[in-house]
């Protein structure tokens, strides 16, 4: 079924206004993808060493802005 003329319009207006978020949706497909299809081993305790990491920094920065 193609799209009419208004709804691509409205597409590419959400598309620009949203820029952002299509960025953080793309990013968390491809990584998704990535574990799921693509690492090994390796790569997925190197990811987890990353995630902990960032959840490290993370939990830092939200002690630092509750105190």
């Amino acid at each position: 079924m193609a799209l009419s003329d208004a709804r691509k319009r409205a597409n590419k207006k959400w598309d620009d206004s949203n820029k952002e978020q299509i960025k953080y949706l793309r990013y968390r497909s491809y990584s998704k993808t990535f574990i799921n299809d693509l690492a090994n081993n390796e790569d997925l305790q190197m990811l987890k060493d990353l995630i902990k990491e960032k959840e490290k920094n993370f939990k830092k920065s939200i002690d630092n802005v509750l105190n």
